[in-house]
């Protein structure tokens, strides 16, 4: 009954909001042509890039106002949109760019991390993500130095000189666009703009660069200005004493319209809190039904890792294609290979490292993700909207769910069947998990500081796993601080994904095939799972049904 009237409100809501921006829209033109959603989407990427104020991406606020009526019709054209004769596929691409512009809107209304956040200013980045973009709001402007070569060739120097004379003027502009109070986010956004400034004296070393004195005095500015920038954002967090979280109402809104997930901030609790104590529960069982199994040991030498990493890379290949778990293709071994870590020392391995040194193959099943961004580097989606990595993280659900949800399922269909003492490792991870997530959910309420949530996190974690090093657990709850949603997504989204595999086998119960499953929700790309249920089951989550009034789309309606 209370899902029921949730629901009621939430259609009234959508039918409300959507007939009031059709009014006042009326003057845009009703277009049918999915062309047409290809090409306002290319106006609205183009858009959501700001413009540059001296050599740097502009995120002041006046900036803000003075654009705000081309954002509203971009947005009045996508609503003007019948797309009542489309296909699914492109009903969804056109949920992915309504996802986008609420993203957009939901920054300049409530997250603003260019005025509350001290880390959307971080600008070089060291490494690419395992997910399609970076974890976290990222401004427009950053240096990607792990895709550049050393030597460098003339086209990469120059390209490599204009990156970083972004960072001086982006410092300056940021010690007038932070006049957030989000303590929290202050003092941790700290650490990333400190941490820049290191990265940047270490790359002075890096081969070739010793007589480049055009980069190294721009480096050398880039530093000075990290490190004044840090001296500022220290002084003024002696005043800040905010809250940091964007609260219950603000996170569900945020969840369903812009993530498309569809849960509440209670739901993703209840799940959290599910999922944490059927981990524990499904631990104790598995150690007690191994206890006559000799414990794990971890490795103790960089050469047993290696010897450890090879065979459970193949291992995890050779099951893959073996079990018919999914179609495993030629790039799958080169993406695993490059991630498959090295050997670290017993006092400074953190959380994940640790499981690795013991068997590696639930954190290279985790690994998926590097299959999933090569296949968007060599087998591009046909779909202009799925090409990129979508905006504001709306990829979370799918592919950190997906890569979650695989450690499991890969573990069910036998992948530890040669060492049982494997599966610990998965619940730990699960635990693991729901720890942190829950503790990111209460952080948002602010009815815990970041460093409370930190707390559920590490004491919550199973074998004091959490404990051995802060820093992944600072990173951690600082970076699902910043971005609602992203720590509850490893296990909503494993359960969307679970979700959407029951109603797949529900649908196909005579014929169903894992591999069929794995290899189309490839095929569909990194979208929202809920979404990519509705491209392979025919069925719209709830929010989806209640929202095709936003596209007239009378059929759907009436199988409510």
């Amino acid at each position: 009954m209370r899902t029921n009237l949730f629901l009621s409100f939430i259609f009234c809501f959508f039918l409300f909001g959507c007939d009031q921006q059709r009014t006042e829209s009326s003057d845009i033109p009703v277009t049918t042509s999915y062309e047409d959603l290809t090409l306002l989407f290319e106006e609205w990427r183009d858009f959501e890039d700001p413009p540059r104020f001296e050599g740097a991406p502009d995120y002041r606020a006046e900036t803000f106002l003075a654009r705000q009526p081309e954002f509203e019709l971009l947005r009045a054209r996508l609503m003007a949109m019948d797309t009542s004769g489309w296909s699914v596929p492109e009903r969804v691409d056109w949920m992915i760019v309504w996802a986008e512009m609420n993203g957009y809107d939901f920054n300049l209304r409530v997250l603003k991390p260019w005025e509350r956040d001290p880390a959307y200013y971080k600008s070089l980045w060291m490494a690419r993500s395992d997910v399609p973009a970076h974890e976290g709001p990222t401004h427009h402007g950053t240096t990607e130095i792990w895709t550049y070569d050393f030597p460098l060739s003339a086209e990469s120097r120059a390209s490599l000189l204009s990156d970083l004379r972004v960072i001086p003027p982006l410092n300056e502009q940021a010690k007038t666009n932070l006049t957030g109070n989000a303590r929290d986010l202050w003092v941790a956004g700290i650490r990333d703009i400190r941490t820049q400034s290191a990265n940047l004296n270490a790359i002075k070393k890096w081969p070739g660069l010793q007589g480049e004195g055009e980069i190294m005095a721009v480096i050398d500015e880039a530093i000075k200005s990290s490190d004044d920038l840090v001296d500022w954002l220290e002084e003024e967090s002696e005043s800040k004493d905010g809250p940091s979280g964007i609260g219950k109402e603000n996170y569900t809104w945020y969840l369903q319209n812009v993530h498309l997930v569809p849960l509440t901030w209670e739901d993703e609790v209840m799940i959290l809190k599910c999922e944490l104590a059927r981990a524990w529960t499904a631990l104790k069982m598995e150690e007690h039904n191994n206890r006559d199994i000799p414990q794990l040991e971890a490795v103790a030498s960089p050469e047993a890792y290696d010897a450890l990493a090879e065979v459970s890379a193949q291992s995890l290949l050779n099951f893959l294609e073996e079990q018919d778990i999914v179609t495993v293709k030629d790039y799958f071994e080169p993406a695993l290979r490059a991630h498959l870590g090295a050997f670290v020392p017993e006092e400074t391995r953190n959380f994940f490292w640790i499981t690795a040194h013991n068997d590696p193959r639930p954190l290279y099943s985790h690994f998926y993700h590097w299959f999933e961004l090569a296949r968007m580097d060599i087998e591009p989606n046909p779909s202009p909207i799925r090409q990129t990595p979508l905006l504001y993280n709306i990829f979370d659900s799918r592919n950190e769910g997906m890569a979650t949800g695989v450690e499991e399922f890969f573990m069910q269909a036998g992948l530890y069947d040669d060492n049982p003492r494997v599966r610990e490792i998965v619940y730990i991870m699960i635990a693991q998990r729901a720890a942190r997530g829950l503790g990111s959910l209460y952080a948002h309420a602010n009815t815990m500081t970041m460093e409370e949530a930190g707390g559920i996190h590490s004491e919550y974690t199973p074998r004091g796993w959490m404990k051995t090093e802060k820093e992944l657990l600072i990173f951690e709850q600082h970076l699902y601080l910043r971005q609602p949603g992203y720590g509850t997504s490893y296990i909503t989204g494993k359960y969307l994904v679970e979700q959407t595999l029951a109603d797949y086998a529900l649908k196909n119960e005579n014929d169903f095939e894992v591999m069929s499953f794995f290899d189309e929700l490839n095929a569909i790309g990194n979208i929202p799972i809920a979404l990519g249920r509705w491209e392979m089951t025919g069925m719209p989550f709830s929010l989806n049904e209640v929202k095709v009034g936003m596209y007239k789309d009378a059929s759907l309606l009436r199988k409510q």
